[in-house]
Formats: structure tokens, C-alpha cells, sequence
């Protein structure tokens, strides 16, 4: 940011995260800034207190919101429940701050609000609003920090009213928050139009994926109707089989969890954690694995390596290929090829996950059962074409991640940007009334 302008004279602010200060700035404890306002929660369980018209902030609507400003909360309370639990009502154009559960979370109230006990409203009793919202932004990890608690950690009341934060002259603060909310406008802006294109990306690697695992690669082969919705047309030489027909079926299960015997030993043992959202295709390791004990106490079978792992609950569709001999929990099933390239297989899973994911049943949460899985429907290549159709979609899909991962740099490098620019401006590192 070294085209931009600085102060003619800088003092030091004796304060770390700040450093240097225009001369003419000062510094001020946030009790100095803001009227402090703590939350409060009704009684959960009285119908009088809930479903008012007075909104009340929580860490989750702050959390879910992904603006600088906030209207509205998830939950709102009555005026009897505004009396009944010693909440405050701060005025409009208020920060909201999450204290707890997470720390951090901010956002600029454009109406009357109170909140509960994992945040803290600050009023500002003088000053421009904006440029407290991103003066307080700027200094979210300091705040962070700052947490104590076993449980979880919380900001406490005094190290917020304490904090030290650069007080700049009004019509300085004004600049400021209009050059930010520029700016800021203008890389929020690059930000949506290179996750719109992540996006883009993701939807052609899942189209080029789908395509060869139900089309295959050549254009002209003759096609014939598969009888399974989701394929419709296959190649006329291919086959349809049922999943138990294709892989032997593990199921998984769950060691006594207080018997160190079972814990900790060499048998690698899946669960839906372990795939997790952004697992490369071949897994090895489990976060935790079990002994020969814990195997043989619980009934869980080991597949063998090069075996496709899925999560069929919590949530259903995670796929892994286990590079390893392997167990599960009962989180999983564990897919062992009797024939076929597990590569191929993996595709065709992965493009089939919306129709097993919809398959799922549950109240409590959604589970894919073992029928349903086995008697899945697949489309079924001579090994030649499976082996030929792997290969093709590694080829593809590597080229299209390598452009992912270079627009998801753009991403954090933009995100970096946007962070520095906002810390040296309400820190004064640069003068934007010159600009």
C-alpha cells in the first residue's frame, strides 16, 4: 500500500497493535467510546417472552450474517420478556459484538436492539459509527486474544471496556469510513465474482465427472435406455448392477469408549470426520484407530485396501478410497470391489451422491440404509473403459483443480488485502483525505 499517502508526523501510541498514530490522533479506552450494553435471555420455556416484535442479537445471527449491517434476528423477544430478564436497549446504529462462542463476530445494528449473553452492544456516545465498526474489525484477533474460560472462551467485560482503540477527529473518522466502505465495496466485490467462478468450476468438474461415468467417452457408441432414472441413456454394451452385486458391504461399529484396551492401537478406523467435506480422493489415515482388541470387542470387519469409504449419516456422501486395510464406525460403510477399477467406482459414487443423499431417512438425523445402498443401481463398463475413463476423469479434473486452487489464492490474497487496508486506515498508517 505504498502509494498511498501518510500523515506528516507520527507519534507512538504506546499501544501494541496500533503502533504509530497521526500526531494529532488520540487513544481512548472503548468505556470512553461507547455506552457498553451486556445481554440478558428470558426464560426459554415462557410463551409470554418469545415471538415479539423487540430484536435480540445472538453470536448465531451475527455469525450468519455476512453484512456489515443487520436488521433483523433469528429470534425476537416481547416486552414482557425485554422486563422479565435485565437486557438493554441499545439505539440504532449500534455494534454488535459476539463475546462468546465465538469471539468476534461484528455488526453495525440499523435498528433499536439488546442482545443475549454471548454478545455486548456498544452505543457510541460520540464519534462516526462506521468507522467504530471497522476499527473494532481491524482489532478482532487482539480481542480474541484477550478470551478467558475453560468451557469456552469469553471476552470479559472489563478487557472490553479497557481496550485501547485510535480516536481520530470526527470529520478524520468520516473520511475513513467512506473510504472503506468504497473500497471494501470494491474487493467484496472481486471476492463474489471469483467464488461465482469457484462455482462455475465445481459445476463443470461434476458434469465432466457425471458424463463419463454414465456416457462414457465415446460420443458416436450406440445408446440403449438403462431403466434407472438417474443414468437414462448408457451405452448399449454396458451393464446395470446392484451395488451388493458390484462390492462386499461392510458395515461399521464403535469400540467401548472408556476401555483404553480398545484405543489407540494400528487398525485405521473410519469415520464421517475423517472424510470430512474436502477430502482428497485416497484417505490413510484415521484420526483415531483402534488395537486388535477394540476390533474384536466390537464386530466391525476390516476391508481391504483400495476400498471406497462412505459416509452414510451425519452427513450422507463423503467418499474416500482407502489406500489401507480398513474398519469403520457405524457413521460408514465400506465398499470393497469383488471387480472393476475402485477409481471408476469412486466417479460413479461421487456423481451419484444427490440420489443417495436423497435416499436417506431419519427424524433425528438423516441415515442411508444399508438396503437402499445395496440395492443401488450402477452402471457397470468392460474393465478396459473403467480403467479409460478413470485416467480421463484424473486428467480433467486435475487440470480444473489446479485452476480452484489458483482462484482460492485469489480468494485469501484478496481477503489478506482487504484486512491490511482496513488496519492501516483507522490505525492512520495512511491518509486517505489526500487521496
Amino acid at each position: 500500500m505504498s502509494h498511498y499517502q501518510r500523515y506528516p508526523a507520527y507519534r507512538d501510541s504506546c499501544v501494541e497493535w496500533i503502533g504509530e498514530i497521526p500526531g494529532h490522533w488520540e487513544v481512548k479506552q472503548t468505556r470512553h467510546i461507547f455506552k457498553i450494553f451486556s445481554g440478558s435471555t428470558p426464560k426459554s420455556g415462557e410463551e409470554l417472552y418469545w415471538d415479539g416484535d423487540i430484536t435480540w442479537f445472538t453470536p448465531d445471527d451475527l455469525g450468519n450474517n455476512q453484512q456489515k449491517n443487520i436488521s433483523e434476528s433469528r429470534r425476537k423477544i416481547t416486552e414482557e420478556g425485554y422486563k422479565s430478564c435485565g437486557t438493554s436497549l441499545a439505539k440504532k446504529n449500534s455494534i454488535v459484538f459476539s463475546t462468546r462462542a465465538p469471539i468476534g463476530h461484528i455488526a453495525l445494528s440499523t435498528v433499536p436492539a439488546c442482545c443475549n449473553q454471548g454478545c455486548r452492544i456498544l452505543e457510541p456516545e460520540n464519534g462516526n459509527t462506521d468507522y467504530w465498526y471497522y476499527t473494532l474489525a481491524s482489532a478482532k484477533p487482539i480481542l480474541q486474544s484477550l478470551g478467558q474460560g475453560s468451557t469456552f472462551m469469553e471476552l470479559p467485560r472489563q478487557s472490553l471496556a479497557s481496550f485501547n482503540l485510535p480516536f481520530p477527529p470526527h470529520e478524520e473518522q468520516q473520511a475513513i469510513a467512506s473510504f472503506l466502505d468504497r473500497k471494501t465495496a470494491e474487493i467484496d466485490e472481486l471476492i463474489t465474482r471469483k467464488k461465482e467462478l469457484l462455482k462455475k468450476l465445481d459445476e463443470k468438474r461434476t458434469a465432466l465427472i457425471t458424463r463419463a461415468v454414465t456416457k462414457g467417452l465415446a460420443p458416436s457408441a450406440p445408446m440403449k435406455e438403462s431403466g434407472v432414472e438417474w443414468l437414462r441413456e448408457i451405452p448399449k454394451h454396458w451393464e446395470v448392477k446392484q451395488t451388493r452385486l458390484i462390492f462386499k458391504i461392510f458395515s461399521g461399529s464403535t469400540p467401548r469408549s472408556g476401555e483404553e484396551l480398545f484405543w489407540d492401537g494400528d487398525i485405521v478406523w473410519f469415520t464421517p470426520e475423517d472424510l470430512g467435506n474436502n477430502q482428497p480422493k485416497n484417505i490413510s489415515e484415521s484420526r483415531r484407530k483402534i488395537t486388535e482388541e477394540g476390533y474384536n470387542s466390537c464386530g466391525t470387519s476390516l476391508a481391504k485396501s483400495n476400498s471406497v469409504v462412505l459416509s452414510t449419516r451425519a452427513p450422507i456422501g463423503h467418499f474416500a478410497i482407502s489406500t489401507v486395510p480398513a474398519c469403520c464406525n457405524q457413521g460408514c460403510r465400506i465398499l470393497e470391489p469383488e471387480n472393476g477399477i475402485p477409481e471408476y467406482w469412486y466417479y460413479t459414487l461421487l456423481s451419484a451422491k444427490p440420489i443417495l443423499q436423497c435416499l436417506g431417512q431419519g427424524s433425528t438425523f438423516m441415515e442411508l440404509p444399508r438396503q437402499s445402498l445395496a440395492g443401488f443401481k450402477l452402471p457397470v463398463p468392460p474393465l478396459e473403459e473403467q480403467q479409460a475413463i478413470a485416467e480421463h476423469i484424473e486428467k480433467k479434473t486435475a487440470t480444473i483443480d489446479r485452476q480452484k486452487a489458483q482462484v482460492t489464492e485469489a480468494i485469501e490474497r484478496l481477503k489478506e488485502y482487504r484486512s491490511a487496508l482496513i488496519t492501516d486506515t483507522v490505525t492512520g498508517k495512511m491518509n486517505v483525505q489526500l487521496l
